[in-house]
């Protein structure tokens, strides 16, 4: 299965008001039931573990309302680990429903406008894919450089039988977006092969690329 990248709607906030927040409440509920919680925290745990910490500083990329990085904070309090949420998203838009006390900026993930070494760790959820080869290489460079620990990449793999399964879940989708950018997603996304010969060219120290529920993808890479 070629990957084939087709613009989504909810990237241009093609929608009306009533049409984007259904799609967000979508993209919310697809990332609690089929592996996007999951896998962050999945991703979070095995870090602190391997650098013996309870305490980590995240800054989530693309983060727009921030719902992935605050229910991986939810849960990882029940496990002793405590997690300090920092949101970027390129449109200050994005962040209005920001939880109070949460720092957020708008910038470019391309170009973080933080100093080196700000955070232990940076993350992404389904943001890859939208990425080229080229511009990923350099997403990751700029995190590996505003992280102290790991850079945690949280995206979907492209598979035939996973685009089968986006569109027998269509009777789930609020949003005529999410109908349109579900699929687009799925083929736009990369292999695991695809992503880790990616990401050797990048100047992470180790690469660890782990397949996750339902398709999912987690890529922590040490700095």
């Amino acid at each position: 299965m070629k990957r084939v990248v087709i613009p989504e709607l909810l990237d241009s906030d093609s929608g009306t008001p009533a049409e984007i927040a259904a799609a967000l409440a979508d993209l919310r509920r697809i990332n609690r039931w089929f592996g996007g919680v999951a896998t962050t925290q999945s991703m979070v745990e095995y870090v602190a573990r391997r650098s013996g910490t309870k305490s980590l500083s995240l800054l989530e990329v693309a983060g727009g309302a921030g719902d992935v990085p605050r229910a991986v904070k939810e849960r990882l309090q029940q496990r002793a680990i405590q997690i300090e949420v920092s949101l970027l998203d390129r449109a200050s838009s994005h962040l209005k429903h920001r939880n109070n006390g949460t720092f957020a900026v708008s910038g470019n993930a391309l170009a973080l406008p933080f100093s080196d070494n700000s955070f232990d760790l940076v993350s992404c959820c389904l943001f890859a894919h939208h990425l080229s080869a080229q511009d990923l290489v350099r997403f990751v460079n700029e995190a590996l450089r505003v992280c102290r620990v790991a850079v945690l990449i949280n995206d979907l793999t492209r598979h035939p039988l996973h685009l089968a399964l986006v569109y027998a879940g269509w009777p789930l989708y609020r949003s005529r977006l999410t109908q349109h950018d579900a699929p687009a997603s799925v083929r736009a996304a990369y292999t695991t092969k695809e992503m880790h010969e990616t990401l050797k060219q990048t100047s992470a120290r180790g690469v660890v690329v782990r397949r996750h529920y339902l398709f999912r993808m987690g890529v922590v890479l040490w700095k």
